[in-house]
């Protein structure tokens, strides 16, 4: 018999080496779109907005951000105070990042990416951020916010465009100031603000934006602010039209224009005297003005209106089953549906009153002529 005399290892190796000698850099996993493959890296600083580095880049080499924070009128007394460019950074990180109020600017508090790229040295507190507001005067607030806006879109406007003015009711909860009782469509005997909104027709480009208390909603509490932001324009920079609904289709605003000697297009109430000129104009032929929609036009005074305007009445059939609702003699609303046949025709209507040329007026001369003066004042 033979004896092994070989030195016993303190640790025997086992089946496994004891460390992984490298780290996967990634892992391949099944989704409801294919395989996709996750990296990570745990040293690496992160954000969850990954497109505003580019959005960044943008700003620096344009300059914007530099000259925005510089001419800000916020002016700090404390040594203790924050930047300037944190608190104007943190608020403008917020909104890209969708805050809606001050308490959700906590949500980019822990970004360890986007303040550093913007030159910030820290992101700072939504008190901070209220505090600096508040400090700013309204005046030159607005002045500084107008400013670099037109800095920004003014080269736009050199194409011809369509400004947009819209009136916009807000709800409430709570208590803000300027929140009183007013038109609220959505939430009857519900505090609201009223947004009135300048902007160009088929973009989401904003030029400026009015709040008042809701029940400064009507066209008269925003005409100010519509000419206000048309004066601060160069004349060779204004709208090539200015639309807008009914709410707007009144002698003030349209007089204003006029004055002004910008077209328009405005949307008319169907009142009385209204549907009066449209039945006038039951005997001439429609023309086709697309999408379904056919038109007539005539030229005409209503009651309450300085001079005659070009009015432009538009017609499109409804087809199917038409939706009716009503309440029953206990006030519960009932719906009923009425078949439209063949031999049925529905109409739906709208009438424009636009910018009257000299080819209308040669127009509404002929119609007098004809001795239709009735429809003039209706």
């Amino acid at each position: 018999m033979t004896r092994d005399f070989r030195p016993l290892s303190l640790h025997p190796p086992g089946e496994q080496p004891l460390a992984v000698e490298e780290t996967p850099s990634g892992v391949e996993v099944d989704s409801f779109e294919g395989t996709v493959r996750v990296e990570w890296d745990h040293e690496a600083a992160m954000t969850p907005l990954g497109q505003l580095p580019f959005f960044i880049d943008y700003l620096k080499t344009a300059g914007l951000f530099d000259a925005f924070v510089a001419d800000c009128p916020l002016r700090y007394g404390s040594p203790n105070a924050p930047k300037k460019r944190d608190v104007l950074g943190t608020a403008m990180l917020a909104m890209l990042a969708g805050a809606k109020r001050y308490a959700h600017v906590a949500a980019v508090r822990g970004d360890g990416v986007l303040p550093e790229l913007l030159g910030m040295t820290k992101v700072v507190s939504e008190d901070a951020v209220r505090r600096a507001f508040k400090m700013i005067d309204e005046k030159e607030g607005a002045a500084w916010l107008r400013g670099h806006l037109a800095f920004c879109v003014e080269p736009l406007l050199a194409e011809p465009w369509i400004l947009d003015v819209d009136t916009t009711i807000k709800p409430l909860y709570g208590h803000q100031e300027g929140a009183v009782l007013g038109y609220n469509p959505k939430k009857p005997g519900r505090p609201s603000h009223c947004y009135h909104t300048y902007s160009m027709a088929s973009t989401r480009l904003v030029f400026d934006v009015d709040v008042s208390p809701g029940d400064e909603h009507t066209s008269k509490h925003g005409a100010p602010g519509l000419w206000a932001f048309l004066d601060r324009l160069p004349r060779d920079l204004w709208p090539a039209l200015l639309r807008g609904d009914s709410g707007f289709g009144n002698e003030g605003v349209m007089r204003e224009a006029e004055a002004r000697k910008l077209p328009y297009l405005f949307k008319l109430r169907l009142t009385k005297n209204v549907r009066r000129m449209i039945e006038k104009l039951s005997g001439r032929a429609w023309v086709s003005a697309g999408q379904g929609f056919w038109a007539k036009e005539s030229a005409v005074r209503l009651q309450g209106w300085s001079r005659e305007r070009r009015t432009i009445v538009l017609r499109r059939r409804l087809k199917g089953a038409v939706g009716l609702s009503y309440e029953d003699e206990n006030g519960a609303a009932q719906l009923t549906f009425a078949e439209i046949g063949e031999a049925t025709d529905i109409y739906e209507y709208s009438v424009l009153v636009t910018s009257l040329d000299e080819e209308t007026q040669a127009f509404g001369q002929l119609y007098r002529d004809r001795g239709d003066d009735d429809i003039d004042q209706s």
